[in-house]
């Protein structure tokens, strides 16, 4: 099967797969802190790397009904949020093709 390519992010402020500590998102892309996820606090992302898209779902969730995806770290295989493939009420449609990232599943990396 080979080792999955991994991708670096060269910012000076980058989170990380809490599990194996690849790059996942620049701080830069972060959207909003205000979400909530499964075990906690969440931030909403515009892109992220280095993760897998799982099978969508349909999935009720504080804010109404949405399509998602959950997302995998692509080294580890480690759960680290889900990314939002629609959203049924128009004020949430923002949020499609955007990535959730749960805070409990990445730590920071570089120079905070």
């Amino acid at each position: 099967m080979g080792r999955p390519f991994k991708q670096y992010l060269s910012g000076p402020r980058v989170y990380c797969c809490s599990n194996c500590k690849a790059h996942a998102a620049d701080h830069d892309e972060i959207i909003s802190k205000a979400f909530q996820g499964r075990r906690g606090r969440a931030y909403l992302f515009n892109s992220v790397v280095n993760v897998s898209v799982g099978p969508k779902e349909n999935r009720m969730l504080i804010t109404g009904l949405h399509t998602v995806a959950d997302i995998f770290c692509t080294v580890c295989d480690a759960n680290l949020g889900w990314k939002y493939e629609m959203a049924y009420e128009e004020g949430q449609k923002y949020k499609e093709g955007k990535f959730i990232l749960e805070k409990a599943n990445i730590v920071k990396d570089g120079s905070w």
